[in-house]
């Protein structure tokens, strides 16, 4: 679910903030190696660039919650150089509409493509970028995920120097025909992410934490307009969430789901594995939702991981000792990692911090 906002939950019909139900499937996210480009990428839509050409597709999307093929594909590639991020989104749809044209406007009440991206992968202060048929953008900063319960959305921030555009393959807007889709092509600049004016933030041979959404509406067609499908009650029908890596619930506010992109300073068919630090964040993830779940249940905080948990925690082989701590103002989980000997925190809020 999108929770944009509190009043969208209402507005949307969609699961409250409060819920954190869970996919009790594992949760593997995807991997993209981004190569450098080396020669100018014209934003027109046209995927004509040699370099474009070189760049692989990544898988096709699935259902955000039960990972079945969406009823029409989506697939992206990607590409960087010094100044930016390249985004390349190729979007079946043989209905394509769009009608939402004010930007920072609730872009999702269209069809629309979406871009999730967290620098630092400890899913705090991570931004939203939405796009429409018509090029209309929407784009957010997030203090840190929707699930904490509070306003956490800095709707007034843009993506400076942003550029996109659609190619539309068939005609837009016109319900007596059958189109293709629509290709929407993008350049987002690395300075938009900077936290400081002389922070250097090319992620050359490193690697981001993006996920990519695409959510599609059933539509009616009214007085010869397409507009959002409503149900016998007047209400709108819920949307398809189409992902590029799974979530296995209905909400993309998750960032430790999110895939990982390397953006490779190499020629050539370089691979990426992730890191092994990252497994045991997704452990401590675990923990921290089993908190949640306790304390919805309790009304207090678990003071022991036996509490959580009974299983023994083991990545590639080698146990993790989690230790529990509880404080005035909530909860601490560390672990010491087997793998780099670094001990990595989670608070109750859900941020990480490594030591």
């Amino acid at each position: 679910m999108h929770l944009k906002l509190k009043w969208l939950t209402i507005a949307l019909g969609v699961l409250s903030i409060s819920s954190y139900s869970q996919s009790k499937k594992t949760i593997v996210p995807k991997t993209y190696v981004a190569s450098k480009t080396t020669t100018p990428i014209v934003i027109d839509g046209y995927d004509s660039e040699v370099s474009w050409n070189n760049a692989e597709w990544t898988d096709l999307f699935e259902d955000i919650e039960n990972n079945i093929k969406p009823k029409y594909a989506t697939k992206v590639k990607m590409l960087w150089d010094e100044t930016n991020f390249y985004i390349l989104a190729k979007i079946e749809e043989p209905h394509v509409w769009a009608n939402l044209k004010q930007r920072d406007t609730i872009i999702f009440y269209n069809n629309d493509f979406e871009v999730f991206i967290d620098p630092d992968s400890d899913t705090f202060n991570y931004y939203e970028l939405e796009i429409n048929a018509l090029n209309t953008a929407w784009d957010l900063f997030l203090s840190k995920p929707y699930r904490e319960n509070d306003n956490v959305v800095l709707n007034d921030w843009n993506i400076p120097g942003l550029k996109s555009a659609v190619k539309i393959n068939g005609t837009l807007n016109n319900p007596n025909d059958t189109d293709e889709g629509w290709v929407l092509e993008m350049a987002i600049p690395w300075a938009s992410y900077r936290k400081s004016y002389n922070e250097k933030n090319v992620p050359e041979d490193k690697f981001w934490r993006v996920n990519f959404s695409r959510v599609n509406w059933q539509h009616a067609v009214i007085n010869g307009t397409y507009e959002r499908k409503k149900d016998a009650d007047g209400k709108f029908l819920p949307e398809y969430n189409w992902v590029w890596s799974p979530m296995g619930v209905i909400n993309m506010h998750e960032p430790e789901k999110w895939g990982y992109v390397y953006f490779s300073s190499k020629e050539g068919n370089e691979t990426f594995a992730i890191p092994q630090d990252e497994k045991v964040k997704w452990e401590l993830y675990n923990l921290y939702r089993f908190q949640k779940e306790y304390y919805q249940t309790h009304k207090m905080w678990a003071n022991s991981i036996q509490n959580l948990t009974q299983k023994v925690i083991s990545i590639e082989g080698k146990i993790l000792k989690p230790v529990l701590e509880n404080h005035t103002s909530g909860y601490t989980i560390s672990v010491k990692s087997p793998f780099s000997n670094q001990t990595l925190i989670i608070r109750e809020d859900g941020k990480i911090i490594s030591k």
